[in-house]
């Protein structure tokens, strides 16, 4: 009988600690992006996920004083520089595998698998409808010609989304011609570097400039709150090296209490059932390629895009700033 109510209550805490599982998850994500996304996990799974969300710097450096005391079990945050960094400041865990490789191209993932990319955003070029015709336009570096010559509006230089454009064009063009391109932009600005992208976009929109750089969801953004708006996009460089692209992303912390459950969390949100979850939901694209993008986006049309690792915005990350200062991009 003593047997019996021990096997018994045995088999209830294993219960309770199974249904108990959950995944923390520390994300630069705000919680209207990812909520969905975690919700539709614990309704599947049972397991319940934990998140705590602010800004990446923040994020990064609570994990760092946390140390192995830390509760998170996974970072997620936009920009590849960004999870570059994690990882040079020992935040982040190598993992295998099979679901997430197969998942997630090459060229989306960190090689030694500390981080992978779980959404896709381009950056690509905005010009004013009734100022600029297709036909103008042609790649990113063409921005520096002098017809430009205060028709240009970008972001501020300490957004770290151009820093990351800047340092895949490093890699691609060399640091010098690279400088050139920067330069050429500058002397072409029609305005101060604008704070956000939606600014920016408005700023093409109203004509105080004709042509810009930004993110396409913030584009979607603008436009279904208003269907009017003088501004298209133009896919850049597709005769050359393609758009250019980055990621939101995520990877196991180094002191994970869940790594299997971490893991498991990961391969789900790459696979095809949760994917346009994570990426409609910011007008994002897919990272797993057997998804489509949600109709939306997609009509914003095809485009060929930088098949360049994203980990180069993080390695050339440092160059990129320097550049950009030294090319009086503020």
């Amino acid at each position: 009988m003593k047997s019996s109510l021990l096997l018994g209550a045995l088999s209830l805490a294993l219960v309770g600690s199974a249904t108990a599982e959950e995944v923390t998850v520390y994300s630069a994500r705000i919680e209207s992006l990812v909520k969905p996304l975690f919700d539709a996990y614990t309704k599947e799974t049972g397991v319940q996920v934990k998140f705590v969300t602010d800004n990446e710097g923040a994020l990064m450096q609570r994990i760092k004083a946390e140390g192995a005391n830390t509760p998170a079990d996974i970072l997620l945050t936009v920009d590849a520089g960004n999870l570059w960094q994690a990882t040079q400041m020992g935040l982040l865990k190598p993992v295998q595998s099979a679901a997430l490789s197969a998942n997630i191209p090459a060229h989306l993932r960190d090689p030694d698998g500390n981080w992978f990319g779980l959404s896709v955003r381009a950056r690509t070029v905005f010009f004013n409808t009734k100022r600029v015709k297709p036909t103008d336009l042609s790649t990113y570096e063409d921005l520096a010609d002098p017809k430009w010559k205060g028709r240009l509006c970008l972001r501020s230089a300490k957004k770290v989304y151009n820093q990351s454009l800047v340092g895949t064009l490093i890699s691609r063009l060399g640091e010098a011609k690279t400088e050139q391109v920067v330069k050429g932009w500058v002397a072409n600005l029609a305005a101060d570097p604008f704070s956000d992208d939606t600014k920016l976009l408005e700023a093409i929109d109203a004509g105080q400039c004709d042509v810009g750089i930004a993110n396409t969801y913030y584009y979607g953004r603008l436009l279904d709150k208003n269907p009017k708006l003088k501004v298209s996009l133009f896919w850049p460089n597709q005769t050359t090296s393609g758009v250019h692209v980055n990621i939101s992303g995520a990877g196991v912390t180094k002191h994970a209490k869940n790594e299997k459950g971490a893991i498991k969390l990961l391969e789900w949100m790459s696979s095809e059932k949760a994917q346009n979850l994570l990426a409609d939901v910011n007008m994002e694209y897919p990272a797993n390629p057997k998804v489509k993008p949600d109709p939306y986006v997609a009509s914003w049309g095809s485009f060929k895009h930088d098949y360049i690792n994203v980990k180069v915005a993080g390695e050339q990350q440092a160059n990129a700033v320097k550049l950009m200062d030294r090319a009086g991009y503020k």
